[in-house]
């Protein structure tokens, strides 16, 4: 299956919100198992975080990015520190006495 026709089935799958298993075949783009397949390897290898860079600097470069509204999550960005979470503490009161009546 040539690469091209994997991406734009990966591409396909992504956009549209569909299971791997749901790819039309009739559109050409192989199995949804194969492209998905490609794409674990091209992740493991670094095809997608390369292109991804390219993509925003020729974006940037030819004026087509908002920065204004750009955002970061966590899947990209690791949080360093953050909030700690409380501890729970031992209360100190007493307890309310059995009912001995």
């Amino acid at each position: 299956m040539a690469d091209r026709l994997c991406l734009q089935g990966i591409l396909y799958v992504l956009c549209n919100d569909i299971a791997w298993q749901l790819l039309p075949p009739e559109l050409g783009f192989g199995s949804g198992q194969t492209c998905w397949r490609r794409l674990e390897r091209w992740q493991q290898a670094g095809v997608f975080d390369q292109l991804h860079r390219i993509l925003l600097a020729e974006l940037n470069a030819a004026g087509r990015l908002d920065w204004s509204r750009a955002c970061v999550d966590g899947s990209h960005i690791r949080a360093k520190g953050g909030e700690p979470t409380p501890v729970r503490r031992r209360s100190t009161g007493g307890r309310r006495a059995a009912n001995t009546t």
